[in-house]
């Protein structure tokens, strides 16, 4: 089934490139089923580049999406147009009192400031407060997950004193967790991040579980008993070459970057990325709609229940 995205949005060209089916609003009224309403806050600065990589994910799915971009304040960030954000991305303000099925919640690159030093950060703490009453599931990635974690439990991450930056192995921890149906014991994915916080400390919370992990880059995956929270420390929706432009860009910006771990062929930034983490990122998004969010969401969104809140 096809996602539904506004009209003129770029990542419909780039998807229907890829053979990937997407329709816009008009279309979507004449079907006769209860699509899947799900929101994306994007924090990443390319909000185009960030778009496409999550559609492609929730495009694999035998279910119809209706998608909402949503901004958390009014200013465009560099790598993306004004016209754009005015354009395609929602103010928090015009959702706040509609439910959703699923939320995303992007990484953002501030890894070096406090929280309470982000500038929209009073704004995100509302975002978080207000998914408990609204949204059945929300997916953190990254930056968005130890922010989250931060908020909800008081937990602070971390930092490396270098960027973690590769694409490591990991190991499935719980075989029988529904967001793990049909992985591999082994799988890889992308990680971009200078923050961590230990499995131990995941795993002394009452609620949450480790379920994934890297023996290089720790705690991948994180989940709370009843679905509705999961928590990612890397990027599985990552582009093949994402990790590429992020460390030539940095290498050209003079900074100090370490090569991609277990990415460029013979770990050679002059050959090309070896690229085998896109399964897994599809499986898991796939079966995150599926089974901790389609499965367990009610019809009547007027009905989602309050989230219990979550016990620091």
């Amino acid at each position: 089934m096809p996602i539904c995205i506004p009209e003129q949005l770029p990542a419909q060209d780039v998807l229907s490139g890829e053979n990937i089916f997407t329709m816009d609003s008009n279309r979507a009224a004449t079907q006769d089923i209860r699509p899947m309403e799900v929101g994306i806050l994007n924090l990443m600065p390319n909000k185009i580049q960030t778009e496409v990589q999550l559609l492609r994910l929730l495009s694999n799915t035998p279910l119809q999406i209706n998608v909402n971009l949503i901004r958390v304040d009014k200013l465009a960030p560099k790598n993306t147009p004004q016209s754009h954000m005015d354009a395609f991305y929602h103010d928090y303000s015009e959702i706040a009192d509609k439910k959703y099925d699923g939320l995303i919640v992007t990484g953002a690159p501030l890894a070096h400031l406090p929280y309470q030093e982000v500038k929209y950060w009073d704004k995100m703490t509302e975002i978080l407060e207000w998914a408990q009453r609204n949204v059945q599931s929300t997916l953190y990635l990254c930056w968005a997950a130890h922010a989250a974690m931060y908020h909800f439990h008081g937990i602070q991450r971390e930092l490396r004193e270098s960027k973690l930056s590769g694409v490591y192995a990991h190991k499935v921890l719980d075989p029988y967790n529904e967001l793990l149906r049909g992985f591999d014991p082994e799988f890889y994915a992308p990680h971009s991040r200078y923050g961590f916080i230990d499995s131990q400390i995941y795993n002394s919370i009452s609620g949450l579980k480790v379920i994934t992990e890297s023996p290089e880059a720790g705690a991948y995956t994180i989940v709370s008993e009843d679905k509705r929270m999961v928590f990612v420390t890397g990027h599985p929706e990552y582009d093949p070459l994402t990790l590429h432009d992020e460390y030539f860009r940095d290498i050209e910006a003079g900074q100090e970057s370490p090569v991609p771990v277990n990415y460029f062929t013979d770990d050679d930034p002059t050959k090309p990325p070896l690229v085998r983490w896109r399964s897994h990122g599809s499986l898991l998004f796939n079966n995150w709609l599926n089974y901790y969010v389609y499965q367990t969401t009610p019809y009547d969104l007027s009905q989602l229940a309050e989230k219990a809140q979550p016990k620091r």
